[in-house]
């Protein structure tokens, strides 16, 4: 069904990495001052997020200290 063997020339595929552009890319333009001060607001709350919910979830991550002692239901301290 695919009978078709002609030869396919790779010979621009080595020569590829050797090819150097007379052309420069434009220059990147400056970030404006709003832009880098919503980076650094967006890396602070994000910052502020991981650090508000360690502080958070520690306390439940703490052994609590009552659950050494047995518990015992009211209904058992009233006779």
């Amino acid at each position: 069904m695919f009978g078709r063997r002609e030869p396919v020339p790779f010979a621009f595929l080595a020569e590829a990495d050797r090819f150097r552009s007379n052309v420069t890319p434009p220059p990147r333009e400056r970030s404006s001052l709003g832009e880098v001060a919503g980076r650094w607001l967006l890396g602070l709350t994000i910052v502020a997020g991981l650090v508000g919910s360690l502080v958070i979830g520690t306390p439940a991550l703490t052994p609590d200290k009552t659950a050494d002692q047995p518990q015992q239901s009211q209904a058992s301290e009233r006779r």
